[in-house]
């Protein structure tokens, strides 16, 4: 959950979920449909799907027990080197580095390593200095505080801006401190203009129902159920005029903005109210109302169906 999300978002819902999923056979068993609610609203759902697989190999490859090496951890669905690694350095005391986000940007500082952390010469670059300095630690190192040192580094005293350096126990030896390039390293990216993109959502209530629509795996809400969601309001339209549902501006609701990492999506949701309950197709499904706190969806989708019961819109029966 802390991968691309941050502590304070985090805790509840790792709250949650832990309740929910206490251990690895619980999880396991679960269906992805019960796991995706306990991750709605965290963004960047293949974390929850590759969780969820992972699980699953644990109990039929490990009798439900992650493998003590960070080279086999790493083959696991949904975890990375430095993932492995400090799953292995926490659970088995492995000797062997970390990088994330935060690492990163102490490493970076400290021995003054120019360039985006993101290209891929800059990051071996600070692998190669996080390998060296476990070979230069002591034999007895705990590397269980050694690694929860390193991020506990990056997040709470060499944060991204304004670095506590005064009270940091690497400012002596600190190449960016001693350089006053703290602002200046890790080299940030270079600011690029957000992309727009825009979508019109079908809001189609019947007999206490709203049909909903199960999302493909892959994509920005990969396994999380959605409203219908359609190019364009000229799409919605055409696209419910033969199946009888005829459409007036009547139902065309305020638009909004959604903001993700690297887009903004503009939503224009129509709701309807249709006597009589369509067919649905592929992935679609007719929710029952009481039945919708319990699904996982996208944070904009549960803002509108949240909303439903003080929705008002002049039903429009099929035509």
């Amino acid at each position: 959950m802390l991968q691309q999300t941050q502590v304070t978002t985090v805790i509840p819902y790792f709250e949650r979920f832990i309740e929910r999923f206490p251990d690895i056979p619980s999880l396991a068993a679960a269906e992805q449909d019960e796991v995706m609610p306990y991750w709605a609203g965290l963004g960047y759902y293949a974390r929850a799907r590759n969780l969820h697989r992972c699980a699953r190999v644990l109990m039929e490859q490990y009798d439900g027990h992650f493998p003590p090496r960070s080279i086999d951890i790493a083959e696991l669905p949904g975890i990375g080197r430095s993932t492995a690694a400090a799953i292995a350095a926490f659970s088995y005391g492995e000797r062997s580095p970390i990088m994330d986000g935060n690492v990163k940007r102490v490493f970076a500082r400290y021995f003054g390593v120019h360039g985006q952390p993101g290209m891929r010469a800059v990051e071996q670059r600070l692998w190669a200095l996080a390998e060296r300095a476990l070979e230069l630690a002591p034999g007895d190192l705990d590397m269980a505080a050694y690694t929860q040192g390193l991020m506990d580094l990056g997040s709470q005293v060499c944060t991204r801006s304004k670095p506590a350096c005064d009270s940091c126990p690497l400012s002596e030896l600190c190449v960016a401190r001693r350089l006053g390039q703290q602002n200046m390293l890790p080299t940030p990216r270079p600011k690029r203009a957000v992309p727009e993109r825009s979508c019109a959502m079908l809001i189609l209530v019947s007999e206490e129902h709203l049909l909903m629509e199960r999302q493909a795996d892959t994509g920005i809400w990969g396994g999380l159920w959605s409203l219908p969601r359609f190019d364009s309001a000229e799409t919605l339209v055409a696209a419910c005029r033969p199946k009888g549902i005829q459409i007036t501006d009547k139902a065309r609701m305020a638009s909004f903005t959604h903001t993700f990492t690297h887009f903004r999506l503009l939503i224009e949701p129509w709701l309807i109210h249709s006597p009589q309950r369509i067919e649905a197709e592929g992935n679609q499904a007719w929710i029952p109302m009481e039945s919708l706190r319990d699904m996982g969806m996208p944070a904009p989708v549960r803002s509108l169906v949240d909303s439903l019961p003080q929705l008002s819109c002049a039903p429009v029966g099929n035509g």
